[in-house]
């Protein structure tokens, strides 16, 4: 069976997420769903991971088998037509028989967009934080190296997270200011879930401390929720690429 590769941008907002539920209303669904109409196939859609409610995507990558060869520009273009206009389907290759979407990434990173001041056009894709200051940028930048490598990241987890190997290799962490706003990288072989966003809200918070750097340590030491701060909004992240 001919196997596709899908590259998939999307605005998460009034989506539950990436992964299929019973209650419908997520990418994986939509995508199905309208896989479906095309071929009259229900596809088994394979994601390179996870998205959580709320969160969007500039480059997810998904693979699928089917039992008849697609015209991969026809299909494509087909596929964007009938998808709401959330969703948008950038690239479709075949591939291997052997790729497999999520165990054969390498490497995942997502940018968090925070903006300063208040305007209509951030609002609906940023965490709108007007007490942070230029000042704030290069001891976030420092702070963030205390994250570099491989740690247990179970401090900056969900609780209900059923994934056992809390482990993963934080390969960069970076920040980046353009006018009002500020872009926050981190790229990492894996992310467990609410990462990101536990991350972001976390070193933040560490702003408010007069001992920074021995806040992180002691958070990231304790593999315990708890100490983290509280995890910043959905609607600022972007899963942006996925490396293999």
């Amino acid at each position: 069976m001919p196997n596709y590769k899908i590259t998939i941008q999307y605005d998460g907002t009034d989506f539950f997420g990436w992964q299929s539920q019973p209650s419908g209303n997520t990418i994986q669904d939509e995508l199905i769903k309208c896989i479906f109409k095309l071929t009259g196939e229900k596809i088994n859609l394979i994601g390179s991971g996870r998205t959580d409610s709320g969160v969007h995507a500039f480059n997810q990558v998904a693979n699928f088998q089917i039992t008849n060869s697609l015209s991969e520009f026809k299909f494509k273009h087909s596929l964007n037509s009938i998808l709401p206009s959330t969703i948008a389907i950038s690239e479709l290759i075949e591939v291997n028989n052997n790729f497999h979407s999520r165990f054969d990434a390498k490497k995942r990173s997502y940018l968090y967009f925070i903006s300063s001041a208040k305007s209509p056009f951030y609002n609906k894709y940023s965490y709108l934080y007007p007490q942070l200051k230029d000042s704030d940028l290069p001891k976030l930048r420092d702070i963030s190296q205390l994250l570099i490598g491989k740690h247990n990241f179970t401090s900056f987890c969900k609780k209900n997270t059923d994934t056992e190997n809390k482990i993963c290799d934080v390969i960069e962490i970076s920040w980046r200011k353009t006018k009002d706003l500020l872009i926050f990288k981190i790229e990492a072989n894996r992310f467990l879930h609410g990462m990101v966003r536990t991350i972001v809200g976390t070193l933040l918070n560490s702003l408010k401390s007069p001992k920074s750097y021995e806040y992180i340590s002691s958070v990231l030491a304790s593999k315990a929720r708890e100490t983290a701060g509280k995890a910043v909004p959905a609607n600022g992240l972007f899963l942006f690429k996925i490396r293999y």
